[in-house]
């Protein structure tokens, strides 16, 4: 009994400050190497940068809690950044407006992609990587291929505006993982994500409605993801095809690295947080020390193996003892 007990605690303590402790070291190497990477400017720029990315990964997040993936997000985020400037520019909406009806057709992609999971029985990564496709095609049948310019200067206010000295984008970002650790940590549909990710089956037999959690989980991923679009769209002034590509690798990256366990039923937001900042801290740190594009695909790959990997040591840790 003391065995299990020492295990469980060895496990959950890893789950908590295993995500904290990478940063760290992450940030203490980085400070080692590069002069710059602790002064204020740069911590802001990296700070605007992550927004994107880290309101993506929350919807990444709760798909891998809920027992599945989403790998679509790296392009409806494309999507959205073609939609939303394609609204501004040719149709000639309103901010509020384009924003709203872009939010609106990215949360269909939800819809659709929990009727692919639940009434067509798709295995999760099967159904978003169709839809990865779909808004794939779109963004480039829209588009031909070529960017949108000419955005109305005041909707560069959301990715490059600053409050003072933090930048809007972070602030939306604080913003929406403040909701999400309410509806995870405070709310039946929170409950109801881990229980339906840790035993689907039991989960629909103790009264859960297993198949409206799937639908509003993709939703909210598909949403989130667009909202990341609209801000990535502002941050670069232009609704670009292919600004998502190998977008969705970051945000499972980060997932795993905040202690999101691939098997579902497990992982907090809080430590999703650090995931997002030692993913955006590894990009800046590698800019910083001149290495190519490339090498940092290598680097991500590596810390993706890691972050797989350290989760199932954490679970031979459980099962070993």
């Amino acid at each position: 009994m003391k065995t299990k007990l020492k295990s469980h605690s060895l496990k959950n303590e890893l789950k908590k400050y295993g995500p904290f402790f990478t940063l760290l070291i992450e940030m203490l190497f980085f400070s080692i190497m590069t002069e710059s990477f602790l002064s204020g400017s740069n911590l802001l720029s990296v700070g605007r940068q992550i927004a994107s990315t880290g309101i993506a990964s929350i919807g990444v997040a709760l798909c891998i809690i809920l027992g599945g993936i989403d790998i679509s997000v790296g392009m409806v985020l494309a999507f959205a950044s073609v939609i939303v400037s394609k609204l501004m520019v040719e149709a000639s909406l309103p901010i509020p407006a384009a924003i709203l009806i872009t939010l609106l057709i990215g949360a269909c992609f939800g819809v659709c992609i929990g009727f692919c999971i639940v009434i067509l029985k798709m295995p999760p990564m099967i159904a978003t990587l169709a839809a990865e496709v779909v808004a794939k095609a779109i963004a480039y049948l829209l588009t031909s291929g070529i960017p949108i310019y000419s955005l109305p200067d005041s909707f560069k206010t959301i990715g490059q505006g600053y409050l003072g000295p933090i930048p809007v984008s972070l602030i939306i970002m604080v913003v929406v993982f403040a909701i999400t650790y309410w509806v995870l940590e405070k709310t039946s549909i929170g409950r109801h994500i881990y229980a339906t990710g840790s035993n689907k089956e039991a989960a629909r037999l103790s009264g859960i409605n297993t198949k409206k959690v799937i639908f509003l989980t993709h939703v909210a991923s598909t949403t989130l993801a667009t909202l990341a679009g609209i801000i990535m769209c502002s941050r670069v002034n232009s609704g670009q095809p292919s600004i998502g590509v190998n977008f969705e690798m970051d945000c499972i990256t980060a997932a795993v690295i905040g202690g999101v366990s691939l098997s579902g039923g497990e992982g907090k937001i809080l430590t999703v947080v650090a995931g997002v900042l030692t993913m955006g801290f590894l990009t800046n740190g590698m800019v910083l020390l001149g290495l190519t594009e490339y090498w940092q695909w290598f680097a991500k790959g590596i810390v993706l193996i890691f972050a797989v990997s350290f989760d199932n040591f954490q679970k031979g840790v459980l099962k070993n003892n």
